[in-house]
Formats: C-alpha cells, sequence, structure tokens
C-alpha cells in the first residue's frame, strides 16, 4: 500500500479469547493456517479502481468465459475526498468510516456487483484497509458523507483512544524502518495508526469484514499488513465469518522489519521477490534460469502470490516491468500463469503519467470502464494473458515436464499431460521440435488465436503419437498449446463472425501483423516502435523485435488498442547502434470490427 507521494510501505499482543468462540486457537507465533485458497481457478485479477457497474459487467462478459478465478476490487468504504489534489488512486486508501459508499458506487452497487461475478463463477477479493484511518492533514466530509477530523471517525466510531500516538520522530511517523515496534506502532505517513491490540478496535475490524461477508465476498487483500503485528491481525481476522481467502500485502524489508513468513499462519502473502526474478529476466531476456524460480523465491510456493507489478510497484519505479513495457511485460505475465507457483495475480490498469494520478474520472467519480481505452489499459484482455488463464486452468495440479531451454533467451515446458509453451525473448524466429507429453492431436496456439467452432481461429500444430511437435515461435513471442483447446476440424484457420470474447465490446484490441520489407548486414535485425505501450513510446530499447524467418520481409504481431490512430517507424539495431528510417512517422488505424486483426505491409525508407 503507498499513500500521499506514494511512499514506499513501512507489540505483538496475545489473542482475543474471541477466537474460542469459532473453534479457533491460535498464538502469535503458531497460526492455525487457514485452509482457504482461490481454488483449481486460481488466476486472480485485479481491476483497479474499477467502478462496481463495470466489473459486474467484466466478470459476465470475459472473466467468467475465460476462467479466471476471481477479482481483487479496490477499497469500497467510506475515504476522503480531495477535489484540490485532482481525486488522486490514493485517497481510497484512506477510510473515513467503514460505510459501503466509495467513488465506485454505494453499497447496493457493490452487493450486486458480487452477485453477478459470482453468477459468472468469479470470487470477490477485497482491498481491505485496515491499518489505519484518514490522515492528519485531511479533515472534511468523506464520500459517504460523513464528517471526521485527525483520530475522530464519529460514523465508526472511533477516538483519540483507539490510535497508537508512538511519541516518537517529532510527529509520530514511522522513521526508523529497521525497528519492527516503530513500524506497527507508528504512523504510515501521517495516517492515524489504528490500536489492533485493543478488544475494541479488532471488534469494529471483524464487524466491517463480516458485513463484507455478508455480502458474498470470497476473502481479502490485507493492505499494509506489515504494520500490524501478526498476532493482532489474527485476532481480529478470526472471527470472520466462514473461511474467507486471505493474501496479506508484505513488503520485503531490511534487517529488523517484520518478515512475509511471519504472516503465513492465516493466509497467503505477497512475494514481491517475484516481479523482481521474473520481470527482471523478460526484461533483460535472460529466461534460462527460470525452472529455479521457487529457489530464488522467500516464501514457499503454497504460501505465495505472485505478481509481475502492482499498483505500488507501477507507480513507485520498484517493479521491472509494467503495461508501459509492451510486449516483454506481456509474455512475462502470460510465464507467470503457465509456471506453477503462488497464486497468480495479473494487474489491470489505468494509464498515467503522474504518479499519483487517479482513473479516469467525472467530477471525482470513476468513468465507465467496459470499453477499455480511454486511459483503461485492460492487461487482462491482451490475448497473451486472457488465453493463458485456460491452459493454467486445464493443468492445475500438474508440475513442470520437458523443460527445454537454449541457455539464454528461449525456453519451452510442459505442464503434465495438459499443456506445454514456449517462450522467445531473443530477436529472431524460433523453430524446432519441441518434445512435449501431450497426447496426439491438433492444438491451436492461443498465444496467437483462438478455438472457435471446434476450429482455431490462428495457427494451429499437430502433437504426433511421440509427443512431438514442430513449431515456429516468432520472435519475443510465445506459443502455448493445451488439452482444451484441440481442433476438431482440419484445413485452414477460419475466422470467427462474431467478436471474441476477450474484446466484447469491438475492437478493444487489435492484432496488428507489421511485414516490412528490408534489407540488413550481418547482425543488425529489425523493429518497429510507436507511440502506444505496446511499440515502446519511441523508446529503441523497448522496441518490438521483428522475426526474419522469410526475409527480407521482417514480420511480428502486436495486440494494440483498437480503432486508434498509431504512428510508427521501423528502426535497425546492431548492439548499441539504432537507425532510424527517414521521416516522416507512419500513420494507420487500427482495426475497429470484428476479425479485429489487420496486416499492415511496408517497405523499409
Amino acid at each position: 500500500m503507498r499513500t500521499r507521494q506514494a511512499v514506499a510501505a513501512a507489540t505483538t499482543a496475545a489473542l482475543a479469547t474471541a477466537l474460542l468462540a469459532v473453534g479457533v486457537v491460535r498464538t502469535a507465533e503458531h497460526a492455525e493456517a487457514s485452509t482457504a485458497s482461490p481454488g483449481a481457478k486460481d488466476v486472480i485479477v485485479h481491476l483497479f479502481e474499477w467502478p462496481w457497474a463495470s466489473v459486474a459487467s467484466e466478470c459476465t462478459s470475459t472473466l467468467g468465459p475465460k476462467g479466471f478465478g476471481g477479482v481483487q476490487v479496490s477499497p469500497p468504504q467510506e475515504h476522503v475526498v480531495l477535489p484540490g489534489s485532482g481525486y488522486p488512486w490514493w485517497q481510497d486508501y484512506q477510510p473515513v468510516s467503514y460505510k459501503l459508499t466509495s467513488r465506485r458506487g454505494d453499497r447496493n452497487a457493490f452487493a450486486s456487483m458480487v452477485q453477478t461475478c459470482h453468477a459468472a463463477g468469479v470470487k470477490i477479493y477485497v482491498d481491505a484497509v485496515v491499518n489505519h484511518m484518514a490522515g492528519g492533514a485531511s479533515t472534511g466530509t468523506g464520500s459517504g458523507g460523513s464528517t471526521y477530523s485527525h483520530y475522530a471517525y464519529p460514523s465508526v466510531p472511533y477516538g483519540t483512544d483507539d490510535f497508537h500516538h508512538c511519541g516518537r520522530n517529532g510527529n509520530d511517523d514511522i522513521a526508523n524502518y529497521g525497528d519492527k515496534w516503530e513500524v506497527q506502532n507508528c504512523e504510515l505517513v501521517d495516517l492515524s495508526d489504528l490500536k489492533t491490540e485493543s478488544s475494541y478496535v479488532r471488534g469494529k475490524l471483524t464487524a466491517y469484514l463480516d458485513d463484507l461477508v455478508s455480502l458474498g465476498v470470497d476473502g481479502f487483500r490485507v493492505d499494509a499488513a506489515k504494520h500490524m503485528p501478526a498476532g493482532d491481525m489474527a485476532a481480529f481476522l478470526g472471527p470472520v465469518t466462514g473461511d474467507p481467502y486471505v493474501f496479506s500485502e508484505v513488503i520485503e524489508g531490511g534487517s529488523g522489519e517484520p518478515t512475509p513468513e511471519e504472516y503465513t499462519g492465516f493466509g497467503d502473502v505477497t512475494e514481491f521477490r517475484y516481479g523482481d526474478v521474473v520481470g527482471g529476466a523478460f526484461a533483460g531476456g535472460t529466461l534460462s534460469n527460470l525452472n529455479n524460480l521457487a529457489g530464488s523465491m522467500r516464501l514457499g510456493s503454497g504460501d505465495a502470490v505472485a505478481f509481475i507489478d502492482n499498483h505500488d510497484t507501477q507507480r513507485n519505479g520498484r517493479a521491472k516491468l509494467t503495461y508501459k513495457n509492451g510486449s516483454a511485460y506481456a509474455l512475462a505475465e502470460a510465464f507467470m500463469i503457465a509456471w506453477p507457483y503462488g497464486v497468480p495475480q495479473v494487474m489491470s490498469s489505468f494509464t498515467f503519467g503522474n504518479a499519483e494520478a487517479g482513473p479516469p474520472t467525472a467530477a471525482g467519480g470513476t468513468t465507465n470502464a467496459v470499453s477499455c481505452g480511454s486511459g483503461w489499459e485492460c492487461e487482462h484482455r491482451w490475448r497473451t494473458t486472457a488465453n493463458m488463464v485456460g491452459l493454467r486452468n486445464a493443468a492445475a495440479g500438474a508440475g513442470v515436464t520437458n523443460w527445454w531451454s537454449n541457455g539464454s533467451n528461449q525456453i519451452a515446458f510442459g505442464r503434465g499431460s495438459a499443456g506445454y509453451a514456449a517462450f522467445n525473448r531473443s530477436g529472431s524466429a524460433l523453430t524446432r521440435t519441441f518434445q512435449t507429453s501431450l497426447p496426439a492431436g491438433t492444438y491451436c496456439d492461443v498465444m496467437a488465436g483462438d478455438l472457435s467452432g471446434g476450429a482455431c481461429t490462428g495457427p494451429s500444430y499437430t502433437v504426433n503419437g511421440s509427443g512431438q511437435v514442430t513449431a515456429t515461435v516468432a520472435a519475443n513471442a510465445a506459443l502455448a498449446l493445451h488439452v482444451n483447446a484441440r481442433s476438431t476440424t482440419t484445413g485452414t484457420p477460419t475466422t470467427p463472425t462474431t467478436p471474441p470474447t476477450d474484446d466484447p465490446a469491438g475492437c478493444a484490441t487489435a492484432a496488428t501483423s507489421f511485414a516490412a520489407t528490408a534489407s540488413t548486414t550481418w547482425g543488425q535485425n529489425l523493429y518497429v516502435t510507436g507511440n502506444t505501450a505496446a511499440l515502446g513510446n519511441w523508446n529503441p530499447a523497448n522496441a518490438v523485435a521483428l522475426s526474419s524467418a522469410t526475409y527480407p520481409v521482417w514480420r511480428a504481431t502486436v495486440s494494440l488498442p483498437g480503432n486508434t490512430a498509431v504512428q510508427y517507424k521501423y528502426i535497425k539495431k546492431e548492439g548499441s547502434t539504432v537507425i532510424w528510417e527517414s521521416d516522416p512517422n507512419r500513420t494507420r488505424t487500427t482495426a475497429a470490427a470484428s476479425p479485429c486483426t489487420a496486416t499492415w505491409t511496408d517497405t523499409w525508407r
């Protein structure tokens, strides 16, 4: 969790006797692990700052059909309203009360969203802000009409005695993150720090979470968990009705800080190393050691929530990759979903230049996100993300088989007899005969197309009786096959006559194929870059590599925003040398209607 300047998050008490009432006995050192889990369909998408009506629509149109298991929604409780600051995203992390009225909608809209998502087979996980209330500089009226001031929140009610006053550093803020007591008893950037050892405060927190469960909420992501002793958390989580799935945000810190392992007794914990290792591998193109991924993590797979980026790391610079990195990010997300470590969490965000910017807004509220575009990035709809969910679900419980690597930037692996994936982070196409454990048959490459009416809308590959498949993986691309995407027809791939389910409102994204004729010298490769994140935002380091498999025609297919004018150019790269083609910029408009594909044929100039 971050607030204000997106600052990095920075008395273990005896457990409440109320835990005995539900037949659970825990201690701070040895808390009984929750039996809850996301289940076999475990991919979670964080629809960051999405309004409730948009979440409901997305569950029905995309998340359910694609097999996503759950949605993490932004905090639903009443929060501060800061029009003078441009309604920043972090205002939602400054609670005023536990009324369910936020800029995303009211209680009725929230309850309706939960019911709609459940009907689509999608669970709801709430981002629970329970460490603190609004900061001292924020005084006024909240999003639900409640008045408040520093240490006084009458709608709960909380008063001065319900907060820590650590008496250090002049303003009670945390100054020394190496002092565990200070991290858990002083204030996180002036936010009123709740006295979670208090039975009264614990009762209020349990009641808030219970209220959400009564509306059908399936679990909680506990914000700023490291700022609360694990024993305190177990005390207010234990009495919550049922057995909700819990995962705690604990940022790994230095010596003296609370550790992620302390919080595994009552749920899973966010594994911040994952984005560093996997994001770093795909950013740098060195993938060959990813088969040793578990050994690089702090948490075991059964205790971890994995992610490439989240709403904080996107903004504080920690993320190795974000949506702004185009294909490298898309491949890292696809790998995370395919590889069996932890619970994978996909980020679906909005575009931003200012790290404090709020979502696309109208008078401080939040605009409809369903159509995507207009500021909503919708990474979860990218085919490389959405279609990989099907592979993960098909292979649930299966381990890694048939690992292969070229020792550098090309890898492939199976998931038992259910799936197989190959990743090529090099600048040229990869063609080889891969050994899989798949049963014989014709498979759709779900990274490049869909299964529709028994036929593949994109490339298909035949696996022989020995489990072998000969395939080509384009530069900076992936291939994915699984048993639930097998063609029952033969011949030329067909194109569906209706938009695919990942583009429910026309062409939210358009699969755009570049075919550029260009002569190069030995060692040179051709790339395309342009004014969108998927093309690297004019940064040669993030440009999309084109395959030379059909030289002198260089090819690559990129997912671009639909019905959008795009400017682009081709560049030649050899080491650190970059040669740009001549002006002016090329300009074309991506596909606006089904089948949401186009080929742009050009000649180097």
